[in-house]
């Protein structure tokens, strides 16, 4: 199992990105991830860390479909492959309903299919340089310049069973977030699994009218698991830390539901009581740097091929220099030698 970090704040500045992307680079860490950027646009700060000779893998995910086309979403992943050299990992969502009609004046008719339309078109265009399909959200009939680039994977979030099997029908990575080692084993493994065999044994991408999808791949995607960690010491709150890095997302109905559905019933509206039981949950890792790995080795029992740390409950209550100590702190003592 591999580790990587995410920057666990949205920046206003390029520079306050520079500690984690060096952190990724120093360590040895596989991958530097980034989340959907509100403020600066995460493909663009990443070609910037480029410009200054930080040139890590990178990783983007959970981006949200409404904010981008199709083809531009495979334009701006090959164009950070071939700005940093490096393999390049792009997921993407579809985000709440809500959302949806906010970016793009109304929600998807149909949510899998959506996502399942939009990863085809990305995946055939980076794989094979061309598209065609006419589906019930997206009909592209496109080419990208051929050029030879770095390797780009194309993934899907995953909070539950159906978009999971579907990410195991169609994508090359599944993301978690907000998933404990035990509700991926339980649930989102297994529908994984489901999916992959379903696109092995029937040979198609079912859903689009495309016939035999010619990017299928026998194995489940890649499994990565953002896990939001903080380590314990003086001064700090297992609850305070957990609700600072997870409360938005616990006032959201989709995430509501799929906590609920591995074992977590919240009660309130994202609060301190709601933020505990991230912790006694196993969500939310809180403890000694021996206690984190831990937990964190069940993750890698269970097989999953990467996990992101993301401590931005550290950066967001103690400062971003605290979260880069904490991120140095548990890669330094990871037992692979890789990561050090």
């Amino acid at each position: 199992m591999r580790f990587s970090l995410a920057l666990p704040t949205g920046v206003v500045r390029p520079e306050q990105a520079v500690p984690f992307a060096l952190l990724t680079q120093r360590t040895a860490a596989h991958r530097f991830w980034q989340g959907q950027g509100m403020v600066l646009d995460s493909h663009h700060l990443t070609v910037w860390l480029a410009g200054l000779g930080i040139r890590v893998p990178s990783g983007f995910g959970v981006s949200l479909m409404p904010l981008r086309a199709p083809y531009q979403a495979a334009v701006e992943a090959r164009s950070v492959a071939l700005s940093t050299g490096r393999s390049v990992v792009a997921c993407f969502g579809p985000g709440g309903p809500a959302g949806q009609r906010g970016f793009q004046g109304r929600s998807y008719a149909g949510q899998l299919d959506a996502c399942r339309e939009y990863v085809h078109i990305v995946r055939g265009l980076l794989a094979h340089g061309e598209t065609r399909l006419s589906g019930a959200e997206f009909a592209t009939s496109a080419r990208l310049a051929g050029l030879p680039a770095p390797d780009v994977s194309v993934g899907l979030g995953v909070l539950r069973a159906r978009m999971a099997k579907l990410a195991g029908e169609v994508a090359d990575v599944a993301v978690t977030w907000l998933g404990s080692a035990s509700y991926l084993d339980g649930t989102l493994l297994p529908a994984l699994r489901e999916g992959a065999a379903r696109r092995v044994r029937t040979g198609t991408d079912a859903g689009t009218g495309t016939g035999v999808d010619t990017h299928a791949s026998p194995r489940p995607p890649r499994v990565t698991a953002y896990v939001p960690v903080a380590l314990s010491g003086p001064g700090r709150a297992a609850a305070e830390l957990a609700q600072a890095a997870c409360g938005a997302h616990l006032q959201a109905p989709h995430y509501r539901d799929a906590l609920r559905r591995s074992g977590i019933a919240l009660e309130g509206d994202g609060g301190a009581d709601d933020a505990r039981k991230l912790v006694d949950g196993g969500v939310f890792l809180y403890g000694t740097v021996e206690e984190i790995h831990a937990r964190l080795d069940e993750y890698r029992a269970i097989g999953v091929d990467e996990v992101v740390l993301h401590t931005s409950g550290v950066a967001l209550t103690k400062g971003p220099r605290a979260a880069v100590d904490d991120l140095e702190r548990v890669l330094e003592a990871a037992p692979d030698p890789a990561v050090r």
